[in-house]
């Protein structure tokens, strides 16, 4: 998939990558506890989800799944976002951005596989530097809203030191080595408030509460109908 994204720099300046991502990975039970990893499991459990085999688990997904458009499409109304930070990397430089693993839920129940690469992965349009955040990444915020009612509902929201780090994932994904040109890996979820949930906009942030900034991503659900 070509990507174009916005690099933020931490000292305001901006600048455009382009990109080709090839390989899409989502890491998922990306806790980094067992408690947070019991929580999601179970939260899943609760709608039918069998638990995983091992965690953490990487599922590789069509790389044409992956997208920056503003609305996706998606076969019934069971189908849900969730927010993840979303690395990749560029001449051997790691940038972060957000993506969300939108997932069919009503087929997650037979296989999460499956359910993954059914629907398209929404990404965002800009991004940071990994090595500007990286010393204190467990602060970032990672934090999700749907719309219910006509308001915007907080659906997710979570400091990062709840989840494995970027770079504990891509060296169980890789043994070790630097994640590949080309590749993208999301990098885990935060549990959903109030239980998961369908909802035709999702919108999501990684906010830096140090520098006070913020990257964010807003999508639209068209519903196709599920004929049988």
């Amino acid at each position: 998939m070509k990507a174009v994204f916005q690099i933020e720099s931490a000292d305001g300046a901006s600048r455009t990558l382009e990109t080709d991502i090839r390989t899409l990975v989502v890491a998922g039970w990306a806790g980094r506890d067992r408690a947070a990893i019991e929580h999601h499991i179970e939260e899943l459990a609760a709608i039918g989800v069998p638990r995983p085999s091992s965690v953490p688990l990487y599922y590789r997904i069509a790389d044409n799944q992956l997208t920056q458009a503003a609305c996706i499409q998606a076969v019934g109304d069971a189908s849900s976002g969730e927010i993840e930070t979303f690395v990749f990397a560029v001449e051997g430089e790691l940038y972060v951005s957000i993506a969300s693993d939108h997932t069919d839920r009503k087929l997650e129940s037979h296989s999460v596989a499956l359910s993954k690469q059914v629907c398209a992965k929404p990404v965002g349009t800009t991004a940071w530097r990994m090595d500007d955040v990286a010393a204190y990444w467990d602060e970032l915020v990672i934090r999700s809203y749907i719309v219910e009612g006509g308001a915007e509902v907080l659906y997710q929201e979570g400091t990062l030191d709840s989840l494995r780090t970027p770079q504990d994932l891509i060296a169980g994904y890789t043994d070790g080595k630097a994640l590949p040109d080309g590749t993208g890996m999301t990098c885990g979820t935060v549990g959903a408030i109030g239980g998961i949930r369908a909802s035709t906009t999702f919108i999501m942030e990684l906010f830096d509460p140090r520098r006070q900034r913020s990257l964010k991503h807003r999508y639209e659900v068209d519903v196709l109908p599920e004929i049988a």
